[in-house]
């Protein structure tokens, strides 16, 4: 949860009960989760509550350790407005203990080593029911880069040590989290574009395992990246890198999504785009051929001439002046579908 930190303060905050008579540990735990973790409704065991909490700037990011004996924590909407934290992300690592989340309409059972990522933007619960020790990436979510409904479908869907992605970021950001107030202004900065990028990557497998697990997503998905291509079709820099990247997801992915049709997604685009030009052949008698090809996205018309031959067995002029012999006096819509 976004910590309670001024912009531009470079020395964080610290916090901890171990100086404190047990009888006032409790109440100073509530006001320092409350200053440094945002409005919660928080249950703790007794009295004698131990617990630290490290927070350090990490360029726009904020790098949290929380250590305790257990806690129950609950955000609600009245909480989102109270401290206007809701355009934070946090990415959170149980480096000990045990817990459950619940956020998004989902309940994930967490373990040691796992990874998962909550919205402050909407309600949920965590809870930790012995002593923890828990390290956490504070993102804004524009630093982030998903859209709201990505970011829905990413919550508590915990990444364990286990997976390969998992091993690869755990240990990272357990150790960016422990050396954050010591790098250089400059490195903390890159260190967190580099930590971004891989949390990309994570919520990028989160979201692919979760339309995996649900064929009608996969459809629908593959649905909407279609229309996304057709409606880029006139742009030449248009490339499955493109449109993966503006819907999250990886190149691997994107292909794996393709093979449920009967074409590559270089075919696809390419596919699409020669029917646009064959129907502006149609339609545009007098357009030139170059000026059909560029107006769909190809930047040579000897490369449309050629993939135009080997689609339809003709040159483009040839099917042209063949449909217009055809045709007579026909009409241009009657002409599209000849």
């Amino acid at each position: 949860m976004a910590p309670d930190v001024p912009e531009g303060n470079s020395a964080g905050s610290f916090h901890t009960t171990d100086a404190l008579p047990e009888q006032h540990r409790r109440e100073y735990w509530r006001g320092a989760l409350s200053r440094v973790l945002g409005t919660v409704s928080l249950t703790v065991p007794d009295e004698g509550y131990s617990g630290m909490i490290a927070s350090t700037p990490l360029g726009r990011l904020q790098a949290v350790t929380v250590e305790g004996d257990g806690l129950s924590a609950v955000r609600t909407r009245r909480h989102i407005r109270q401290d206007g934290l809701d355009e934070h992300v946090v990415v959170k690592m149980l480096d000990r203990g045990v817990g459950r989340l619940e956020q998004d309409g989902r309940t994930a059972m967490l373990g040691p080593g796992d990874i998962f990522v909550y919205d402050m933007g909407r309600p949920l619960r965590l809870i930790l029911p012995q002593a923890f020790r828990a390290k956490s990436l504070v993102i804004p979510r524009d630093v982030l880069g998903l859209t709201e409904p990505e970011i829905a479908r990413v919550t508590a869907h915990p990444l364990g040590p286990d997976s390969f992605l998992g091993a690869l970021v755990s240990p990272f950001l357990a150790g960016l989290v422990d050396g954050a107030g010591s790098y250089p202004p400059r490195t903390g900065e890159l260190m967190a574009r580099n930590v971004v990028d891989l949390l990309g990557v994570l919520a990028e497998e989160v979201l692919e395992k979760a339309v995996e697990e649900n064929p009608d997503g996969s459809r629908a998905l593959l649905l909407r990246i279609q229309a996304f291509i057709d409606r880029h079709l006139a742009d030449p820099d248009l490339t499955p890198q493109v449109i993966a990247r503006a819907h999250h997801i990886s190149l691997r992915y994107l292909h794996k999504l393709f093979q449920s049709t009967d074409a590559t997604v270089g075919r696809w685009i390419q596919r699409r785009r020669l029917e646009e030009c064959r129907r502006d052949l149609a339609l545009h008698g007098n357009a030139t051929i170059a000026a059909v090809a560029h107006r769909w996205g190809f930047t040579s018309a000897a490369h449309f001439s050629r993939v135009f031959r080997a689609a339809y067995g003709m040159a483009p002029r040839e099917w042209r002046g063949a449909q217009e012999t055809a045709s007579g006096g026909a009409s241009p819509a009657e002409l599209v579908d000849a």
